[in-house]
Order: structure tokens, then sequence, then C-alpha cells
């Protein structure tokens, strides 16, 4: 650009020399403008961000779940927070498609157990089953100020869900009013919600359902324009989260960007659409754990009491790509943090997410594939 400056300004020059004196001024004036105007749009081309910010579109507002964009009016609201079972008796699962996170932990005798984060359940007429809680699910509920319903819960959850909103199936009005048992599954594995249920025991509890100030987008979201590819990572085409009883997997489908969930050896689908679970991103959290005990009960030493505030490592996986984190959590109500090898928090793409939660003695059984044939192809246990 200094060359072509340089070149202009010679030009000018020579043009007013060959001019005769009457022209000379009008020619440098000329000359000067055009000088002036290229340099005024360099210095545009020059300032202009590479990245521009998100715009909300009118009456739209970011979802603190995925990113997206979505109602200004929906974003305000709370979300729900379901526990839902996770055994081969309580399948097919319905509703949970329409859940913006799940969280997949591990409970006693090895089998997970979900818990579902909904920013928009009106209208659904069938979600679960829904089964009780565990205390470190109110950990994680509680990052997004959700209100958390649960059918029961474990003795050692009593004084934790003290400190949050809840909806309990054991508090008489509030189970008729929100919960609901059908005939073809047999008992537990029966129990569900409806959006018109929980709405109507959370006006019955005087629950607020506006989001409470200082809850922001949970994640460090990409922009709409943008697209983490993890260029660094490793292969990550079939993610194997290792759990024992359920023996997930998910696989990436290049075309929509998405992970494919399967489970029980079949494809996991949502009874109601007939959708089988897809999400933008995959979170492994490996964890420290310990066994409750002092309830002087026969429920000593049956329940996990997984530590979700010192930290870890994990792994963070989209676009069929993986990279090893580490986490922290500092308070019930911040959310848990994701942090790269550098130490920066990640970047996580906008859309839905499941979050695995791994105890790290289990860690060594996850496994990352770059192909669905070198997974196929897997020794297994």
């Amino acid at each position: 650009m200094k060359r072509y400056l340089k070149a202009v300004f010679l030009a000018a020059a020579g043009l007013s020399l060959l001019a005769g004196c009457g022209n000379k001024e009008s020619k440098e004036s000329d000359a000067t403008n055009e000088i002036t105007a290229e340099i005024v749009e360099s210095a545009t081309e020059a300032t202009v961000p590479t990245e521009q910010p998100d715009v909300a579109p009118e009456g739209m507002a970011q979802s603190n779940l995925t990113g997206e964009w979505i109602s200004a009016d929906l974003a305000g609201k709370r979300p729900l927070a379901l526990m839902i079972e996770n055994t081969y008796e309580a399948w097919p699962h319905y509703g949970i498609e329409n859940a913006d996170i799940v969280y997949e932990c591990p409970v006693e005798g090895s089998i997970t157990r979900y818990m579902g984060i909904f920013q928009d359940y009106a209208g659904m007429e069938r979600i679960g089953n829904v089964r009780s809680c565990r205390p470190y699910y109110v950990d994680f509920a509680s990052e997004y100020d959700a209100i958390y319903a649960h059918f029961g819960e474990c003795i050692f959850a009593f004084d934790i869900l003290e400190k949050i909103d809840d909806l309990d199936a054991l508090e008489g009005q509030v189970e008729n009013l929100a919960f609901y048992r059908t005939s073809d599954m047999n008992a537990p594995h029966n129990a569900y919600v409806s959006g018109e249920g929980i709405n109507k025991a959370i006006e019955y509890k005087g629950y607020s359902t506006d989001m409470a100030e200082g809850f922001g987008p949970h994640y460090n979201f990409a922009k709409s324009n943008e697209n983490i590819t993890l260029d660094s990572g490793y292969d990550a085409v079939v993610v194997e989260p290792g759990y024992r009883i359920d023996k997930p997997w998910f696989v990436y489908n290049a075309e929509d960007g998405l992970y494919y969930r399967y489970a029980f050896q079949r494809e996991e689908k949502d009874a109601v659409s007939g959708n089988q679970l897809a999400y933008k991103n995959i979170i492994l959290q490996n964890v420290n754990y310990t066994m409750y005990t002092g309830s002087g009960t026969q429920f000593d030493d049956k329940y996990l009491n997984i530590d979700c505030y010192s930290g870890g490592t994990g792994q963070y996986v989209t676009n069929g790509k993986a990279i090893d984190v580490t986490w922290k959590k500092d308070s019930l109500t911040s959310p848990t943090r994701y942090y790269d090898a550098s130490g920066n928090e990640i970047k996580v793409n906008q859309g839905k997410t499941w979050v695995c939660v791994v105890l790290n003695e289990d860690s060594d059984r996850v496994h990352f594939y770059s192909s669905e044939d070198e997974f196929n192809n897997r020794a297994t246990e």
C-alpha cells in the first residue's frame, strides 16, 4: 500500500507540472481528493473486525443451555432438571429428545441414571420415566437455577435438597399434580410427568419461574458464525464412555455434525418422536468419589458420594475430534468450567450437549476410535 500511495503522489505532482498555471489549483485538488479517498478506504479495510459479535434477532435471546437463539421470554425462564431412569426395563424413554443437556452419572450397582435439563417442556404429555434423586445431581442442577423434579430420593439427599427448589413425588399433593403412573410399564419403571403437571406443581409450591440474576450461558459458547473443529485434537469418530451396564457409545455423523447415541446394543431413541438421540457436544468428566456412611441404617456404603468440586480431568468432543481438558467447580450454583492444555476455558459449539460423569477408577475404560470399523473390531471385555 505504501508503494501505491507513493505512485499516486508522483502522478499527482506530474499532472500539476504539465498543466498550465490556471489549472494548477484544480488539478492539485483532484489529486489530493484521490489520495485522501484511497487512504480512507485503506484505513476502513484495515479496521473491519474479522469476527463480528452475535447480534440478537428481534425478540430473541441466547439460550443458556445451547447458546442458540430462542425466544427472549423462554430464555428468561428457569429450566427443568428431571431425573430419568436408565435401565433396560425402563426403555424406551419418553421426551428425552427435548432435553438440551443430559447428564449421565453412575449410581449404585454400576448402572447409570440421567438428568435432563429442559428449557422448553410446554405441551409435553409424557416425560420419563422419572426416578429418585442422588445428591450429586443436585450439585449439577444448581448450576442452572433449575427446578429439580425427582420421584423420591436416597436418605443422604435430604439435607442438600433443602438448598434448592425441588419437586419431590413423595410430597403428597405435588405427586398428584406433577406425576402419574402408566399401565404399559411395570412399577417402579412407570412414573412420568407432563409439562402441564410440572407447571401446576410449580404454581402450587409458589416457585418463581424467572431466571435469577447471575445466571448466564452455561458454557463458553462459540458465536453463531464459528465452528469449533479441534484441529489439534485426536480422532473421535466413535466415543465409548466405558459404563459397565448399558455399555453406551456415540457415533459421529459428518453430514450433520452430530453424535448419535447407542446403548444396550441398539440405537437409543425417543419413544415420542422415534428419533435417535443426537448431540453436538460430548463432555466426559472424571471424578473422585467415596461411599456415604453415617446414616446408621442399612444404606451406609450403598450410595456413591461423587465429588463435584475438587476438579479433575476429562475430554471435550465435537466434530469428530477430542481434546483433553481439566475442570473445576467453585460453589453450589457456579457452573463447572472446562479448560484446555494451555489453561484457557474451552469454547463449546452451539447445540445440545451430553455430559458423561466417569469415576476416576473407570477412566481407563473410556475409548475413542477413528472409525466405526476400528470400533467394531475392537477387543471387547
